[in-house]
């Protein structure tokens, strides 16, 4: 078995972990401050709209010798507006310029055409009204507003509330530290941007649910037990499932990195661009959000109950008792203890307790 491997069955098993939980506190003021950076870079940046957004037009090159630098400064010039130019993988040029209409994005490709010594009829020109992005953007918003919907309702059905509050507070954590990013990089955003934003709120999603499910599963009858606090076996739900998270993150990111600094890097695929950035930021705070946020924020809101407050109580009488005793909790001492222990998720046929960090 590989080292990996072993380690995740180590996880699954208990006997070793990492306490999330206890150290809460510690990912909670990690995210606020990385939220707060996000939103300080949206309110001092702002975020690089497209042109699909904003209006304008776009012109695409046959094959030239001229460089970006000085593309974009012909561009400027005929215009009178900024202009973004990304040099394309077989080396033509794309050439975005905002706030163009029909008669001035003649005059402009005419005027391209002169500057950059290619024929105008082998200039293509797109033109883009604002109202199109703003049907966009509302459709968007639209469709975003009725997914987070949704998601509450089915966790809500599915789980509990609890677990759909902190689900929603997830997917939010998400999506903002993502367009944070786009803000700090200045990354155009793009109906590709859109797309891969509503992309990772699936992924991100499916994350948390894995944890919730078996958090789910161990953590029922557990108020008919003294050994463990609902903390506890939010911890082994984690750890259980730490090693699965990573793999299906990495599997994930790396044909997404691919896209990114291949594709959009290398090969200079402007759309690439667009939606791989989202897809790999999102990705990245979806693994990280369903670890460090989602369950420590279940597990702070069901402590808050009265019977898990008792239950808690309970433990740490007992634990104090063996304490002074000198007895050691672990093993088998009190299997008998319970009838309803809790299953472990992946282990159908075998039931175990859950195990980690105390109190």
């Amino acid at each position: 078995m590989s080292k990996l491997g072993d380690l995740g069955a180590r996880l699954h098993r208990g006997e070793v972990g990492y306490d999330f939980i206890g150290n809460r506190r510690i990912w909670y003021g990690l995210s606020i401050l990385i939220t707060i950076t996000a939103i300080v870079a949206l309110a001092v940046r702002g975020l690089n709209m497209g042109i699909e957004f904003q209006g304008g037009a776009v012109f695409t090159t046959p094959k030239t010798n001229v460089s970006v630098t000085q593309a974009t400064e012909y561009a400027e010039e005929a215009s009178g507006h900024d202009a973004i130019v990304q040099q394309l993988g077989n080396g033509t040029l794309r050439i975005q310029v905002g706030g163009l209409d029909t008669a001035k994005s003649d005059q402009v490709r005419s005027q391209l055409a002169k500057d950059l010594n290619v024929p105008e009829p082998k200039i293509a020109a797109e033109l883009v009204g604002p109202s199109w992005g703003e049907q966009i953007a509302t459709k968007a918003w639209t469709g975003l507003g009725i997914f987070m919907i949704l998601v509450v309702i089915y966790l809500a059905i599915a789980f509990e509330w609890r677990m759909a509050v902190a689900a929603l507070i997830a997917l939010i954590h998400d999506l903002t530290i993502t367009v944070g990013i786009y803000s700090l990089v200045g990354f155009e955003v793009t109906v590709g941007t859109v797309i891969g934003l509503l992309t990772i709120l699936g992924y991100s999603l499916y994350d948390t649910v894995v944890v919730f499910d078996s958090l789910k599963e161990q953590t029922k009858d557990i108020t008919k037990q003294t050994r463990w606090t609902y903390s506890d076996v939010a911890n082994r739900s984690i750890n259980g499932t730490l090693v699965r998270s990573i793999n299906t993150t990495v599997v994930a990111l790396l044909p997404v990195a691919g896209l990114l600094f291949i594709g959009g890097g290398v090969l200079g695929a402007g759309m690439l661009n667009d939606i791989s950035l989202s897809l790999f930021v999102g990705l990245a705070a979806g693994a990280y959000s369903s670890i460090f946020i989602a369950t420590p924020l279940v597990a702070d809101l069901k402590e808050r109950e009265p019977a898990m407050k008792a239950l808690r109580k309970r433990v740490l009488a007992k634990r104090a008792a063996a304490s002074a005793k000198g007895e050691e909790l672990d093993g088998d001492a009190f299997a008998d203890e319970t009838d309803a222990e809790p299953a472990v998720v992946g282990q159908r046929g075998r039931r175990g307790r859950p195990s980690g960090r105390r109190g």
